[in-house]
């Protein structure tokens, strides 16, 4: 018989280890392809990231790398939000068939809680940041492409 998954560690491990693939992991096992898939955008964003460090902000191969990391974090915060706000009988009928509908591990309880607005608030944050460092550069280079034409 497997462990009973419980929504509030999945929450949590979404938000903290989401890029990583470990709430994938834990729900599915480690056979699953999108968590074997998750740490390649992360480690994308994380080359980019040196990029910028070792050549500076102008890096045009940094500017698509970073934010890969920044929506791959925003889409396990919106992970961590889903899990976190199923109902007790939805989750329990989709990773613990075998409980009580209104088992415990399907439960919200104040970490659940927490995780969750934890996850709305960094994850919103750097969603935004990823969409502005997107357009900044992108609208950066264009103007700088403009200004070669126009001379």
């Amino acid at each position: 018989m497997k462990s009973a998954k419980n929504k509030t560690l999945a929450t949590w491990l979404a938000f903290l280890g989401g890029p990583l693939g470990l709430h994938r992991f834990y729900l599915h096992g480690l056979g699953d392809t999108i968590g074997w898939l998750l740490p390649i955008p992360t480690a994308l964003g994380l080359y980019g990231m040196e990029r910028i460090a070792a050549n500076g902000i102008d890096d045009q191969v940094s500017w698509l790398l970073v934010p890969l990391l920044g929506f791959t974090i925003a889409a396990c915060s919106l992970m961590a939000i889903i899990y976190g706000l199923m109902a007790p009988e939805k989750w329990n009928a989709r990773f613990n068939p075998s409980l009580d509908q209104e088992a415990a591990p399907g439960r919200t309880n104040w970490i659940t809680v927490f995780g969750i607005a934890a996850a709305l608030m960094i994850g919103t944050a750097i969603l935004m940041a990823s969409f502005a460092y997107s357009f900044e550069h992108y609208f950066q280079y264009q103007i700088e492409e403009a200004r070669k034409i126009s001379q």
